[in-house]
C-alpha cells in the first residue's frame, strides 16, 4: 500500500472516533502540512464517505450521516472489545443468544467483523474466546487488563504454552515468574488467569490487570484432565485470607443457600442430617426433636464465609428465612442480635402524627 492511501486510511480511522476534528491536528497525526489534510479529505469525498467541513473557530472535519456506511476501521483493541462486548452480551442476558431478533443481529454482527479481519488477528481473537468463561455479570468497577497481555494468555493456554508473566501484588511488590496456564475467567469486572507455577507446584491464580507484561515461551505442557478455571477461581476467592472466618451451619439444602450466598462468597457443603442436627441449640422442647427426626426438615449445610467486615452478614442471614446456627466469631452473634432488636423496635413502632 502506498503511503498516501495508507494516511488516507488513516485520515478516515481518525475521523471515526468521533467528534470535531481540527485541521491542524488531522496535520500533527498524519505528520503531513494542512493542505494536504485537505486533499486527503476530497479523496474520502471521492469514495462517498461523507466527510463535513465546520466553520468557526473551533471548526476542522467531522464524519456525517450518509446514504452508506463508510469502511469500518478497527484496532486490535477495538476488535477485541467489540467481539466479547457481544459475547458477554448474549451470557449476561442483555441480547439473547437465540433465534430472536436481537439474538441474531449479535450473531450477524460479530460474523461480519470476524470476517474483515487479518488471519494474524482471528486466531489470536478464537484463542481469548476458546479459553473463557464467564462466572456472573460484573459488580463494582471494572479492571481491565492490556490487550496484549490477554491476547498473549490466550494464545499460550490454547496451544498449551508456557508463558512468561510479570506481576505486579497488591502490596506493589513486582516478580517473575513462569506459569502453564489452564484458562481464562472473567468474575465481577475483573480477569483472571488459572494455571500452576512449575517452579513450586502449585496452582495459582493471577488477575490480569495487575500482569504488565506476557510472552509465550518455547515448548509446551499437558493440561490436566477435570480442571475447571471458573469454579477453581471462585473457590480461590472464597478460601482467600481475610480479617474475618465465618463458620455457620444453616438448615436448608445447598442449593437454597447458594441463591442468596454464592460460590465467590461462600463456601456451601450440605452434611448428613445426623451431623448436622445435634448442632443446634438445646431449647429444651420436645418439637425440636421431633423436627428434627423428620429427615428433610434436618438437612444442614455447612456454610464458610471469610469477610473483611461483618457489618452486611445479619441482614443477608435473615434474608436466607431458615434455621441458622453461628459457630464463629462470637462478635457475628453480637450483630446478629442488634440487627434482630432494631427490627422488632421498628416492627412495634407507629407512625408518627401528622
Amino acid at each position: 500500500m502506498s503511503r498516501p492511501i495508507a494516511r488516507v486510511l488513516a485520515l478516515l480511522e481518525i475521523l471515526q472516533s468521533g467528534g470535531i476534528q481540527t485541521v491542524a491536528h488531522l496535520a500533527d497525526r498524519l505528520d503531513v502540512d494542512e493542505r494536504t489534510v485537505r486533499r486527503y479529505v476530497g479523496h474520502l469525498l471521492d469514495l462517498d464517505v461523507p466527510v463535513e467541513s465546520v466553520r468557526g473557530r473551533h471548526g476542522g472535519y467531522r464524519l456525517g450521516s450518509g446514504y452508506r456506511m463508510p469502511p469500518l476501521m478497527l484496532s486490535d483493541d477495538e476488535a477485541l472489545a467489540v467481539l466479547l462486548g457481544l459475547i458477554a452480551g448474549r451470557r449476561a442476558g442483555l441480547m439473547p443468544a437465540d433465534g430472536t431478533a436481537s439474538g441474531t443481529a449479535s450473531e450477524t454482527a460479530a460474523a461480519k467483523i470476524r470476517r474483515v479481519l487479518p488471519d494474524r488477528l482471528t486466531g489470536r481473537l478464537d484463542a481469548v474466546l476458546g479459553s473463557l468463561a464467564f462466572t456472573s455479570p460484573p459488580g463494582g468497577s471494572a479492571a481491565a487488563p492490556e490487550t496484549g497481555v490477554l491476547l498473549s494468555i490466550a494464545d499460550a493456554v490454547r496451544h498449551h504454552r508456557p508463558i512468561l508473566i510479570r506481576y505486579a501484588g497488591a502490596d506493589g511488590r513486582r516478580s517473575e515468574r513462569t506459569l502453564h496456564p489452564y484458562g481464562l475467567v472473567a468474575h465481577s469486572g475483573r480477569w483472571y488467569v488459572r494455571g500452576v507455577d512449575p517452579a513450586i507446584g502449585e496452582d495459582r491464580t493471577f488477575r490480569l490487570d495487575r500482569i504488565t507484561s506476557a510472552r509465550v515461551l518455547p515448548g509446551a505442557f499437558e493440561r490436566p484432565a477435570g480442571i475447571d478455571p471458573a469454579e477453581d477461581v471462585l473457590t480461590g476467592l472464597a478460601t482467600a485470607p481475610y480479617r474475618h472466618e465465618v463458620t455457620l451451619r444453616v438448615r436448608g439444602r445447598a442449593e437454597e443457600i447458594r441463591a442468596r450466598l454464592p460460590a465467590g462468597i461462600a463456601i456451601v457443603e450440605e452434611t448428613t442430617p445426623e451431623s448436622g442436627a445435634d448442632t443446634e441449640p438445646d431449647t429444651g422442647t420436645d418439637e425440636v426433636a421431633d423436627a428434627d427426626a423428620d429427615a428433610d426438615a434436618g438437612r444442614w449445610s455447612r456454610v464458610e464465609i471469610r469477610a473483611e467486615r461483618l457489618d452486611w452478614l445479619p441482614a443477608v442471614l435473615a434474608s436466607l428465612d431458615l434455621p441458622f446456627v453461628i459457630e464463629r466469631p462470637g462478635e457475628l452473634r453480637d450483630l446478629v442480635e442488634a440487627f434482630a432488636s432494631r427490627l422488632v423496635e421498628s416492627a412495634r413502632r407507629t407512625a408518627p402524627r401528622v
